[in-house]
């Protein structure tokens, strides 16, 4: 228990780990709403209500506002709309797991290019080789929608943009700055959900808990802990690490869902686990040596 309380990369991870789940679990609720209402409509409220859910619980008027650093925070609130809204409107073009796949293009390819060490590549060359695998190539019998993958490929991208703003300094404290973030967000989304039309039903209690539950699961509780995760995990292991989100989507269908795998994409689970792992022991190694030789140089130093 003391391992887990002094290691910032076990709690970060950890938390990570519950934030795919609540997005994984948000699928359903998405998915009910997808049949009454626009697609940017749900993109938009899903941000907004995330907002006034964080708003309130991390008490958005005590914000430094003085130490912002918009440039920032826009940059992250940007990405968060185009992440949600572009990723949504390839699902009604594509099946699930062949819009995940190429959504994943975008977090694997940050992994790539902060890749340093040998080792670095091969972790993020076999959670590559996990996602070939367990891409449902059955799927692809059918023609597939261009303008439905050009679509992912452009969530993953705001995935990729995503990671990098989250990474950088906003000058104010992480939940704020996911706060900030989602009203951002859900002011770009929400003139063009009002432009298409959004039905007044929304108000109504059954659809507004709906919004609400979708909002914290998919919005406000996965994009605090990530954005507490990226302060302390380099875009490399986080962008390697989110490779863990379709096979834990694969494995909840066998678990829940009573779907069957593949033997290759068992091996594919194995392969991005290991790639998980790998990647994330590799790191912690170079960061304890890199802090060592710096305690040993100012031990020389006096």
């Amino acid at each position: 228990m003391g391992f887990f309380k002094n290691n910032t990369t076990v709690q970060s991870i950890a938390l990570l780990m519950v934030a795919i789940v609540s997005v994984q679990t948000s699928a359903s609720l998405a998915k009910a709403l997808f049949a009454t209402f626009p697609v940017l409509s749900i993109s938009a409220l899903r941000l907004l209500f995330g907002f006034m859910l964080l708003a309130i619980f991390f008490k958005i008027w005590r914000v430094a506002w003085q130490q912002i650093r918009w440039a920032s925070i826009i940059g992250y609130g940007l990405a968060l709309a185009g992440m949600n809204a572009l990723f949504y409107l390839s699902l009604h073009r594509l099946p699930l797991g062949i819009a995940v796949s190429f959504e994943f293009i975008g977090p694997l390819s940050v992994a790539l290019l902060h890749a340093k060490q040998r080792y670095d590549l091969v972790w993020v060359g076999l959670a590559i080789l996990g996602l070939v695998l367990l891409f449902p190539w059955s799927q692809t019998g059918q023609a597939l929608d261009p303008v439905g993958i050009v679509l992912a490929i452009g969530a993953g991208a705001c995935w990729a943009v995503y990671i990098l703003t989250g990474n950088r300094p906003s000058g104010i404290l992480g939940n704020h700055t996911v706060c900030l973030g989602m009203f951002i967000g859900s002011c770009v989304l929400l003139p063009i959900a009002l432009w298409i039309g959004t039905p007044v039903t929304v108000l109504q209690p059954p659809y507004l808990l709906y919004f609400i539950a979708l909002a914290f699961l998919a919005s406000a509780l996965p994009f605090s802990m990530e954005m507490v995760a990226l302060r302390h995990l380099s875009p490399l292991v986080f962008g390697t690490l989110t490779s863990l989100e379709p096979a834990f989507a694969a494995l909840s269908g066998v678990l829940f869902l009573s779907e069957h795998l593949l033997w290759t994409q068992w091996l594919a689970l194995a392969t991005i686990i290991i790639a998980s792992i790998g990647c994330t022991y590799t790191t912690q190694r170079a960061k304890q040596k890199v802090e060592q030789q710096l305690n040993s140089l100012k031990s020389d130093q006096i």
